[in-house]
């Protein structure tokens, strides 16, 4: 019944992350543009209301409102045929896959975990990781105002062990943004380019927080060979040119992920100790 209930409120949060994952980037953008006004000394025209919940959710072409059938997770896109039913513009199969990404996870994780504190803390885990994978393979950032919030709740929850030791938990933290600001400074010392994003710094001190620093590992070694893969796929069919980044979050999420529910295993096969 939890796992039935955990993937209908998954759907629902599909929905929301939706909105998360588009209008997050353009909230920071005008808060950027708000702070160079200022620091320039000029004065910020009036911004109009945009947050994650205002406007409310309209169609991106005709600017019409959604009516509350419009906006019923995956039913509405099928019944409308991914299309809008004002003015007939395409709407992005983006909407869907989230929507039914997310419920899927939910379900996984629900069945894996059961009801309690640990089931309900993984889900708001997973849904934090969904929403940084769309928003870094979208604009290659990481908002703090994700990855902090994910950071300081996996040393709370870890308290009392509900994932892992909380002395594993803090080093694990330490560690995982040491293991990449590291990285990044010896890259950016020996090429003069800048390798990754802070984002990813801190997202991998949010996975050492939550899961612990012996996860570390395997999490680097999934993320980083799955990720190589398909860079070098990408640079194969000419997708993408070698100086474009190419976003690490998705991968580093992923592999959090399958950490979250089989790291216990994977842990022992690779720090035995």
């Amino acid at each position: 019944m939890f796992a039935v209930c955990a993937g209908a409120f998954g759907l629902a949060i599909g929905s929301f992350l939706n909105v998360v994952v588009y209008r997050l980037p353009k909230m920071m953008e005008a808060d950027w543009q708000a702070q160079c006004a200022e620091l320039a000394g000029r004065s910020s025209e009036p911004a109009t209301r945009f947050n994650l919940l205002m406007p409310a959710s309209h169609c991106p072409s005709c600017k019409t409102p959604l009516r509350i059938r419009d906006n019923v997770p995956l039913l509405s896109y099928f019944a409308s045929r991914g299309k809008c039913a004002h003015c007939g513009a395409k709407i992005s199969a983006r909407y869907p896959i989230v929507e039914a990404v997310t419920a899927g996870l939910s379900v996984w994780v629900a069945w894996h975990f059961g009801w309690g504190l640990a089931g309900l803390a993984a889900l708001a885990f997973t849904f934090a990781l969904i929403a940084l994978t769309f928003i870094d393979a979208d604009t290659t950032l990481l908002p703090d105002s994700l990855t902090l919030p994910l950071l300081w709740a996996g040393l709370l929850l870890n308290v009392d062990g509900t994932f892992a030791p909380l002395s594993e938990a803090v080093i694990g933290a330490a560690a995982g943004y040491l293991i990449l600001w590291t990285i990044y400074w010896l890259f950016k010392l020996a090429t003069g380019k800048e390798g990754m994003g802070y984002g990813d710094f801190k997202l991998l001190a949010a996975l050492g927080a939550w899961l612990g620093w012996k996860m570390l590992l395997p999490i680097l070694l999934l993320s980083s060979v799955v990720g190589a893969a398909v860079g070098i796929f990408l640079l194969a069919l000419a997708r993408r040119g070698r100086d474009i980044p190419i976003p690490f979050g998705p991968y580093l999420a992923a592999a959090g992920f399958i950490a979250l529910l089989y790291g216990q295993d994977i842990a022992g096969r690779f720090v035995p100790f």
